[in-house]
């Protein structure tokens, strides 16, 4: 009977591994004989064999240490004790199940726990909540940074070991479930088992990836799904749950005993409303959270119940909010003042924060682990409560605020008690705001229909029995909701009702990617989850009325059959005769392949997809861009991507490509290739990239669907011609970059030092050597050289450096060269630089020169074994570590990383003293380093002997024939280079009193990291694909602005807004005494062949009444009323081709089918210049 509490993590379980007494002793020994003669009998040397289980403890279990013995060092003699005590406990629990069910009084355990819920609720408190033991256990884990690296950003390190610790069950792998399935194992939760005994039906093929038309008619969806999910995470254990048959209420107990030890329960398919109850209450017995959701045709629900007290360790995600001190005034409260440049300090009242590197208070707040809460007082100002400072001799100045977040503990309702009164629910689209409500009453009759018909839904354009739904909605609807407007509110529930037992894609990608978030929040107590119910829809896809009942029949053998059964068999067909164009093959292009295989885009005769990326797979990409395996890695993304969707649909045409897109590319991706595509889906992950694209969208009308994800947040753009906006009409501001003097000699945020390392970095691993290589090889390197004057001095100077001073011959050369490097950044510069501005020094305005955000520096005493405060790490060390093997790769020297060598050679190094020198200029600013630039040119003749001095004294490249450096590019994957930067930038950290930072956060900050995860990535396009229904055309319906839907989401909090696209901006013009309002999207469009240019200019006077004075092609004027007038009498009688061959020098690429023409033109009537847009020329 105790052994029901063994299931759930919980400190018995965890003390298992010292003294495993009680229950454990009990079962162990009630198994023995059987156990342990079965397993020796069956084969002597197995590791049960030697497993003693007579004493009470888990000490007197033996461990096979030849059998695990890499294991062991991993995990530990008495871990693995405590595994193999958890295996026989299980084990015994299978052998006393009859015999625990014969002596049991009542009803059997399962049963039991339903009866007692109320007077358990108190002890299932404890359970709901993510327990210390269980967040305790994950401590040690380790976590595989390579393949989690983008998801660490969004998750953390322990959240993703918590989640590395839990259990989920999953019931349903219908399309919803493979999706939740697969963003899950993606994640890396420690297990899934997987429940589902129903057979394959074609609706299933519309969104489960891993089913197919020869699965047709085959039992268990579950068993058919599982080696295939198995294998998108060699981490995560996948099994299939056993001896359940069915997943009706005579199964009851069958599926209530696979609750025990779950962290999270979750249901993708419909079930019976008592067989529910009983879920969710089991759930909360055993400390499960419950997560009901379903997809019926654009129609989807979630619901989740995390107990009655979950704790959220972080309810919205966001970075801490940091800030740097201006001034702390001792007063009681004390009152603190941020520098008004850095920002606000972005805290509320209630916020705790902690100070670190805070000068002056008489050290009060020297304690950087100390917490302290606040009252904000205003943007840049608040008080410390409680904290009297008032006797204190001296203000604080400088220092740095972070804030701690602090956990929220969050009470959830029951199912049943939800569906009596769902409470306030979580909107999507505010222009449905009584939709949510009108949904769960929907639903709720879906489900009383069901119950009525053996727990199916009707069939598609089943009138009848969508009228039943409706009646039972009306027989149901105590808040009255379709009285108001009932014919809107009829059609809703007809249409949830028609294509019910449909299982789109697109929607499956989208409540896939919501609810895996949500098995992510209880598995790890990061980010709010949903409270109750959340309702979805995509109505606006749909038709006004019902579709005929032959339109939506299904065939039953088609993969198609859901959208058949929603949209009508004349849409499918334009689906798949679709051309388009995805630009990316990452995370997005991944999930946006796997939806239109799905879907059929691109599948039927006419149709094709286009796919490019430049990009190879690595093992990063592996967590989120499902369609890649570890066997694919270095492989190109684009090729693999097409293959995979193949694999998932053989009728799709795919022609994968490795290039970039832009100007470079024309040549393939040009006039007639765009000429033959109906849209572009952009996967991208850059502006810049996005802008081109945009522009070849709007140069040739084409529809362009558009997606971002950072982290938990994600955006979709839907782009129509003429209808919206276009992408680029709209730009966030440009970043702001880091002011050169902040760089050089006063940073005071790890962001400067990070970007100095980078720069240095690049300067001499990769651009001294690039360098070196063309002074040895190109012929004209001095002659281009010297046309430098300003950076050919430097430039000479690093050559000589490399090839005459400080050229290493063996590795004991590179440590020197980094023993001297050193102390040459973080000892002399800095020497050097309070030279020139003492720590006393005052400005001409009476103020400290050090002081705001300039921070006094001091210089470093080289110790191998220091180790810095915040990030523990031996920076020191690091550094010539990873700057001699850096320097060694260079040159082609072998490098080594044994720490005795180091020592050894560094005993060695004499490090010459520092003495500042007088007359060096710093600039104290960004203005100062102008002016010194401007007065640095006097000194030309000086620059240009010792250039000539320099040049003199290097080798010939005649002497060094065969001699060539290897230029190190930075690449932020690489440990090694990552290394150093960290090493480099937490040194000069140290030297300006900044918090350091580990690796790990470093390599977001240098190499500009977006946050990824694989359920933000699936939930935008499934936003996406169903605007893709909208732009295909919805049957028997034209759609205005308003049916298309712009989307943003944060799954963090949790978030979600679809609002309505900003039309274009429109330019007014008269053109024969009429009104044009013209667009982006619009073009004055020729297609009359190649004419002359007295014929285009003759259009123009007899079609649009308009006096041609200037024309121009680019940069290049075609024509204009001031030119030569013998020039433009021959220009006229040329063709418009031969015009610009002409007047450009240029040859037309042979794909270019048009010429864009840039016009001013007068009204002839007035004489008026007309602001009209450009020309859109076809020559060919």
């Amino acid at each position: 009977k105790e052994s029901v509490k063994s299931n759930k993590m919980s400190s018995d379980n965890m003390d298992a591994t010292s003294t495993a007494e009680g229950e454990s002793a009990t079962l162990l020994q009630k198994v023995a004989d059987v156990v342990m003669a079965s397993c020796c009998a069956t084969d002597p040397g197995s590791p049960a064999a030697v497993v003693k289980v007579s004493g009470s403890t888990t000490k007197d279990v033996e461990v096979d240490e030849k059998l695990y013995s890499r294991q062991l060092y991993v995990m530990g003699h008495e871990a693995q004790r405590s595994k193999r005590v958890e295996k026989l406990r299980s084990m015994a629990k299978c052998d006393v199940a009859l015999e625990t069910e014969e002596n049991a009084e009542g009803p059997p355990p399962s049963k039991r726990a339903r009866i007692g819920t109320e007077e358990k609720e108190k002890e299932s408190v404890k359970s709901n909540k993510m327990s210390s033991d269980n967040m305790d256990a994950t401590s040690t884990a380790e976590v595989d940074e390579k393949l989690y690296s983008r998801q660490l950003y969004v998750m953390g390190h322990e959240a993703q070991r918590r989640m590395m610790a839990s259990r989920a069950l999953l019931v349903g792998l219908s399309g919803l479930g493979a999706e939740v399935a697969k963003n899950c194992i993606l994640a890396g939760i420690s297990s899934i088992t997987l429940c589902d005994p129903s057979e394959v039906t074609s609706y299933d093929l519309g969104a489960n990836f891993y089913l197919s038309e020869s699965d047709l008619g085959k039992a268990n969806r579950a068993a058919i799904c599982r080696d295939k999910l198995a294998e998108l995470n060699q981490y995560v254990n996948v099994d299939v749950a056993k001896d359940v048959a069915t997943l009706g209420e005579e199964s009851e107990e069958d599926v209530l005993g696979l609750l025990d030890g779950m962290s999270v329960v979750v249901i993708t398919i419909p079930l019976p409303t008592a067989l529910l109850h009983a879920i969710n209450d089991k759930c909360r017995v055993v400390g499960a959270s419950f997560i009901y959701s379903l997809t019926t045709g654009v129609f989807g629900q979630i619901f989740c119940d995390f107990g009655a007290e979950f704790i959220v360790s972080d309810k919205d995600g966001e970075n801490p909010a940091t800030s740097q001190v201006e001034s702390v005034i001792p007063a009681n409260p004390a009152v603190v003042k941020v520098l008004e440049d850095q920002g606000r300090h972005g805290l509320e009242t209630g916020d705790c924060v902690t100070f670190s590197r805070v000068r002056g208070l008489d050290g009060a707040l020297g304690d950087s682990s100390k917490q302290y809460e606040v009252k904000a007082t205003g943007p840049f100002t608040f008080e410390l409560v409680g904290l009297d400072l008032s006797g204190c001799s001296e203000p604080a100045t400088q220092g740095y605020i972070t804030q701690v977040k602090q956990p929220v503990t969050m009470s959830f309702r029951t199912y049943k008690e939800c569906l009596e009164d769902p409470g306030e629910l979580m909107m999507s689209d505010f222009a449905k705001f009584d939709r949510p409500q009108l949904l769960h009453l929907a639903y709720r009759a879906m489900a009383a229909y069901a119950e009525k018909n053996s727990m199916q839904y009707p069939n598609p354009g089943d009138a009848a029995a969508a009228g039943e739904v409706l009646d039972i909605a009306k027989s149901i609807d105590e808040d009255k909701l379709l009285e108001n407007d009932s014919e809107k509110a009829a059609r809703i529930i007809k249409h949830l009702a028609s294509g019910s037992r449909s299982v789109l894609s697109p929607m499956c990608a989208n409540l896939g990617g919501i609810v895996g978030q949500e098995v992510l929040k209880a598995c790890s107590g990061k980010f709010s989850p949903i409270k109750g119910f959340f309702f979805f829809d995509a109505d606006e896809c749909l038709p006004d009325e019902l579709l005929p009942s032959a339109e939506v029949a299904v065939s039953g053998k088609s993969r198609y059959d859901s959208q058949i059964a929603v949209f009508g068999k004349e849409m499918q067909a334009k689906l798949l005769d679709l051309n388009y164009f995805i630009v990316g093959a990452g995370a997005i292009g991944c999930e946006m392949l796997k939806n239109w295989a799905l879907m059929g885009v691109g599948c039927g005769e006419k149709g094709h997809i286009h796919i490019t990326d430049m990009d190879r797979i690595e093992k990063s990409n592996l967590s989120r861009q499902f369609l890649f395996r570890n066997s694919d890695i270095n492989e190109f993304k684009s090729t693999t991507a097409a293959q995979a969707a193949q694999w998932m649909n053989p009728s799709m045409k795919i022609t994968p490509y490795q290039e970039k897109v832009g100007g470079n590319t024309e040549h393939i991706f040009g006039d007639d290739f765009y000429d033959k595509i109906d849209g572009v889906c952009t996967a991208l992950d850059n502006v810049e990239a996005r802008l081109y694209v945009d522009q070849r969208c709007l140069f040739y009308r084409l529809p362009m669907l558009e997606s971002g994800t950072l982290g938990t947040k994600g955006n979709t753009q839907v782009v129509v011609p003429h209808l919206t906006e276009n992408y680029g009409a709209t730009r966030d501001p440009p970043e702001k970059s880091i002011p050169v003097c902040t760089l050089k000699n006063f940073p005071n945020q790890i962001q400067h030092t990070l970007q100095w390392a980078r720069d240095y970095f690049e300067g001499v691993f990769r651009q001294q050597a690039e360098d070196v290589n063309a002074y040895l090889t190109a012929e004209d390197y001095i002659e281009s050289l010297e046309g430098q004057q300003n950076t050919k001095l430097d430039t000479i100077k690093s050559v000589h450096k490399a090839l005459v001073e400080e050229r290493p011959v063996r590795f004991e050369d590179c440590v020197v060269w980094a023993r001297l490097k050193f102390e040459e950044l973080f000892n002399n510069q800095i020497q050097q630089l309070l030279h020139n501005f003492p720590e006393d020094q005052v400005t001409s305005s009476g103020t400290k020169f050090w002081s705001g955000s300039k921070r006094c520096p001091m210089p470093l005493a080289f110790s191998l074994d220091h180790k810095c405060e915040d990030a523990t790490m031996r920076n020191h060390f690091d550094f010539i570590v990873a700057a001699a093997n850096l320097r060694a790769s260079v040159y082609g020297v072998k490098g080594c990383t044994d720490e005795e060598y180091f020592r050894d050679v560094l005993k060695t190094v004499i490090v010459p003293d520092f003495s500042p020198q007088e007359g060096v200029k710093i600039a104290a600013n960004d203005a100062e380093a102008k002016e010194n630039d401007h007065s640095g040119a006097g000194g030309m003749d000086d620059v240009d002997a010792e250039y000539d001095k320099l040049l003199g004294s290097l080798p010939k490249p005649s002497e060094l024939v065969g001699f060539k450096l290897n230029p190190v590019d930075f690449d932020k994957d690489i440990d090694d280079h990552m290394l150093f930067v960290t090493a480099c930038s937490n040194l000069r950290a140290l030297n300006y009193s900044i918090p350091t930072e580990d690796t790990h956060r470093s390599r977001a900050i240098a190499g500009r990291i977006i946050p990824a995860i694989a359920t933000t990535t699936a939930l935008v396009t499934g936003l996406v694909c169903l605007e893709l229904y909208k732009i295909v055309g919805t049957a028997r319906k034209d759609l205005k602005l308003d049916a298309y839907k712009n989307g943003f989401v944060n799954l963090a909090i949790p978030f979600m807004t679809l609002s309505e696209p900003t039309s274009p901006a429109s330019t007014k013009a008269m053109l024969k005494g009429k009104e044009w309002n013209w667009t982006a999207w619009d073009s004055l469009d020729m297609d009359m062949g190649d004419i002359t240019l007295r014929e285009f200019v003759d259009h123009f006077e007899k079609e649009y009444n308009l006096e041609v004075s200037m024309l121009s092609q680019g940069v290049s004027i075609l024509f204009s009323f001031f030119a030569n007038k013998k020039k433009v009498e021959e220009r006229m009688k040329m063709k418009m081709s031969d015009v610009v061959r002409s007047v450009s020098k240029k040859e037309f690429p042979p794909n270019q089918l048009f010429i864009i023409l840039e016009l001013i033109a007068n009204d002839m009537n007035t004489d008026e210049e007309v602001e009209i847009p450009y020309v859109k020329f076809r020559f060919r």
